[in-house]
């Protein structure tokens, strides 16, 4: 069985390691068959891994992929080539990365602790019935980051309970200690095998040792966090964020309707 980690973070946004350390690190742990490097709303982090996955020849595949912003919550795509524009709805979201023919997971769900799909946004998804590409591929049921965390166990029961989506498990690193701490495990060895199995839903997720607070050092947590604030505007620019946050957290008021006829 193979053994991968699909959601993994760089200095590019609000990761520590650059992505060469990032690639030597996993080289050197030799757990892994396939890495997914997967920034927040920039595919930059993922096309320098896959130009330096080809010059050195690593063990290992690299999947590119985005972390991508969306009104309802992040949403990790896979095996994209091409952008996927940020601050839209989930539904448009969905229809662009499976037009590229890529495959949509959903990260940390239902977190309250960053942007996080919730059971909502999973029930409208699943009531499109796949309609226009409008569907979630796979979900996260272990994400060691603290945010995953909370809410994994819940997360796990709902999916097994109403979803059925196929089931994925990802560090979410920042630090590279991190790396690794989730897995999904499926059969064979590649990307190619990796994505047969999140298509037919042969994939399975499991959690490994997330490093201790202490371990990573609380000087570099705080730095991480403050990077965590402001990757996607750094990577997005700051007004289109402001609008976005403003979109989904601030309730729009109906549009007036205008004067009857005959009234004045």
């Amino acid at each position: 069985m193979g053994t991968a980690d699909l959601h993994t973070h760089t200095r590019y946004g609000d990761g520590m390691a650059t992505v060469p350390e990032l690639l030597d690190h996993v080289a050197r742990m030799g757990t892994l068959d396939v890495i997914a490097v997967t920034e927040h709303d920039t595919l930059g982090a993922a096309d320098e891994a896959r130009e330096l996955h080809a010059r050195r020849a690593y063990s290992f595949d690299v999947i590119c992929g985005i972390e991508v912003t969306t009104l309802d919550g992040h949403l990790v795509a896979l095996f994209v080539d091409e952008p996927i524009p940020s601050f839209r709805r989930m539904e448009p979201t969905l229809e662009a990365i499976h037009t590229q023919g890529g495959i949509a997971i959903v990260p940390h769900p239902l977190s309250w602790l960053t942007r996080s799909v919730k059971t909502r946004v999973l029930d409208r998804v699943a009531a499109a019935k796949g309609n226009d590409g409008v569907y979630f591929d796979a979900i996260e049921e272990y994400n060691m980051s603290p945010a995953g965390r909370v809410t994994s166990a819940r997360a796990r029961a709902l999916n097994r309970d109403r979803f059925h989506l196929a089931a994925v498990g990802c560090s979410d690193a920042h630090f590279l200690a991190a790396v690794g701490s989730a897995r999904t495990v499926f059969e064979g060895r590649t990307a190619a095998d990796l994505r047969r199995a999140i298509e037919t839903k042969a994939t399975s997720g499991e959690a490994g040792r997330a490093p201790r607070m202490s371990e990573l050092g609380y000087r570099n947590i705080a730095v991480q966090s403050w990077r965590g604030m402001m990757a996607t505007p750094r990577n997005m620019g700051w007004a289109p964020t402001i609008r976005s946050f403003i979109v989904s957290h601030v309730p729009q008021r109906p549009k007036a309707d205008g004067p009857k006829a005959g009234e004045r």
